[in-house]
């Protein structure tokens, strides 16, 4: 609470009678309302903006000729854990690409650690210097057809409810948990009827859409076509535009973004790895992609920084106004969004900053609980009555999988893989020490021609998951996530040619992003000497153990049909 000795000097500087502690100097600000670009200053005291449209002194100031003031960028949904770094590590990553405030759903860390794993965001969260926000984990695990590490029922979310950091709900993931009026769904539906929840609901529509947003669930980051977009715009739900390292609908829903809609629609990535952000940028790249795409300029930065603040409940930003909190990105140029200079609660975003910020202790430096596995272990047996086999079809860009099918030879060591057409092996293992179960299948999509690649992050219960063409390559990818506690590997012939150790619940690395950013170059490069045609492979791995998205996973039960709820027999 900003108390009355502070908020009389917000007053006097405002009114110009004293100086203001920073003030961005000769700047032309974007209104978000209108449009309109004016030269001005910008007055701050404390975390508030106190004057614009005006000429103001400050204790400190910046200079911002020639350069462009927006509101600092908002993503509204994101899962910290999938940037492979700690929270205070993605926030030095992400806050000085001009995103100022994340709205986080910790579930990737809590389906390993339960409880103990929200509390360590939260703490994280009270340090770093943009503005974390976390929503709890509503489905943890996301459903009761795969093993996770942890189990979290309202009981367990309560207690944290009325943390300063807490917004609402996370995704509501459990879709058919929600329709069909599960017990347990609508007691955490009911506990938070006050509170914002977000949702999840891939491909849903008609009546069953009016039914999960009767619930009082009111936004999704799901949608995949500007057709499902819109509907779900036309039922009241606000859409976030996600463009991740593996779910790329930016292209698909651009269209979505006018004048008519920016009001409701908000922009998140969901997951994102920092060599993507390295190479790419993360909301800064979104917005330049959807301003090339004939959005109208103002209604995106928009749609970047205020809709998304008022979806969300944040009253207190999203416009570069007097009286308003003082998240400000400086850009060379609105059209390609660079991003020279960030304010963060009225802080110029320097080196010197990260310093002030106290460190947390890691957690979960011992949640890998698998036993090694042989190269037996990733024998699938044929089925004499059936020629053919299930195949999860993966397309680029999309976790949404398909259903395919293939017929494959066999010999004593079971079905093959055809690389010549492009199918190859997948398992999931369970690594959480609850029952040591190995789910296999077929995959195609992935392109390679030899070897393995094997990675302990797998959305969403965290098993170790496994695509490759030999069973030994298969084992040793894995056993080798086992002795470094999680992570990617990349094995062929015999040999490990590149992995990323993530000791931190097996999905996190405490190394600094530039680290992090050096190995995914390195694991990228081991893939492609296994003739992977994916650009992102190690999310896509991930994805594929991700049972609450269509139509066809793998879990360490076996091959889950999405569409009908139920194993593939």
């Amino acid at each position: 609470m900003t108390d009355a000795a502070t908020l009389a000097r917000m007053i006097r500087a405002g009114r110009g009678l004293d100086p203001a502690d920073l003030v961005v100097k000769n700047v032309k600000r974007l209104d978000i309302v209108t449009g309109e670009i004016i030269q001005t200053d910008i007055a701050i005291v404390a975390d508030r903006i106190v004057g614009t449209h005006g000429a103001y002194e400050g204790n400190a100031e910046i200079d911002g000729a020639g350069r462009f003031a927006v509101p600092g960028f908002i993503d509204t949904h994101l899962h910290i854990e999938s940037s492979l770094v700690t929270p205070l590590e993605f926030d030095r990553c992400v806050l000085p690409h001009g995103v100022t405030t994340v709205i986080c759903d910790p579930h990737e860390i809590a389906n390993v650690l339960g409880a103990k794993g929200i509390r360590y965001f939260l703490d994280c969260a009270e340090r770093s210097i943009m503005d974390m926000r976390i929503n709890l984990s509503s489905c943890v695990p996301a459903t009761p057809f795969e093993t996770a590490g942890a189990r979290l029922e309202i009981d367990d979310l309560l207690p944290f409810a009325d943390h300063p950091k807490i917004i609402g709900l996370a995704e509501m993931m459990n879709f058919p948990g929600v329709i069909n009026g599960d017990p347990a769904i609508l007691a955490k539906l009911e506990a938070f009827q006050h509170r914002h929840m977000d949702g999840h609901a891939p491909l849903l529509s008609g009546l069953d859409l009016n039914a999960y947003l009767a619930a009082g669930i009111r936004t999704d980051h799901e949608a995949t076509s500007a057709k499902e977009a819109r509907e779900k715009l036309s039922k009241g739900m606000a859409i976030l535009i996600r463009e991740g390292s593996v779910s790329k609908d930016l292209d698909a829903l651009a269209e979505i973004l006018d004048a008519n809609t920016s009001a409701f629609v908000a922009l998140c990535t969901d997951d994102r790895n920092p060599l993507d952000i390295a190479e790419e940028g993360h909301l800064d790249s979104s917005i330049r992609r959807l301003i090339a795409h004939g959005c109208p300029v103002h209604h995106v930065y928009r749609a970047a920084s205020h809709s998304a603040a008022r979806i969300f409940g944040l009253r207190d930003r999203g416009h570069v106004a007097p009286g308003w909190r003082a998240d400000i990105a400086l850009l060379d140029s609105l059209e390609d969004c660079h991003v020279s200079d960030v304010v963060s609660a009225g802080r110029l975003v320097t080196e010197a900053l990260w310093a002030t910020r106290e460190q947390i202790s890691p957690v979960g430096l011992d949640s890998m609980k698998a036993t090694p596995v042989e190269p037996s272990a990733f024998i699938t047996a044929p089925n004499p009555d059936k020629n053919e086999v299930p195949v999860i079809g993966v397309k680029p860009g999309l976790i949404l999988t398909f259903r395919e099918s293939a017929a494959l030879a066999s010999d004593e060591a079971g079905l093959k893989p055809d690389t010549s057409a492009d199918v190859i092996k997948v398992a999931v293992i369970e690594r959480h020490g609850i029952n040591g179960n190995i789910g296999r299948s077929f995959v195609k999509g992935f392109g390679l021609k030899r070897g393995a690649i094997a990675s302990s992050v797998g959305h969403d219960s965290h098993n170790i998951t496994v695509v490759g063409v030999t069973d030994e390559d298969m084992a040793l990818a894995v056993n080798r996530l086992i002795e470094i506690g999680g992570g990617f590997s990349v094995a062929c012939e015999g040999e490990i040619l590149a992995d990323l150790a993530l000791p931190i619940a097996g999905l996190m690395s405490p190394e600094p992003f530039e680290i992090v950013t050096e190995h995914l170059e390195h694991l990228r490069h081991a893939a492609k000497a296994l003739d992977c045609t994916l650009p992102e492979p190690f999310l896509q791995v991930a994805f594929l153990a991700l049972p609450v998205i269509p139509h066809l996973k793998m879990t360490d039960n076996g091959l889950f049909d999405v569409d009908t709820f139920d194993f593939v027999s």
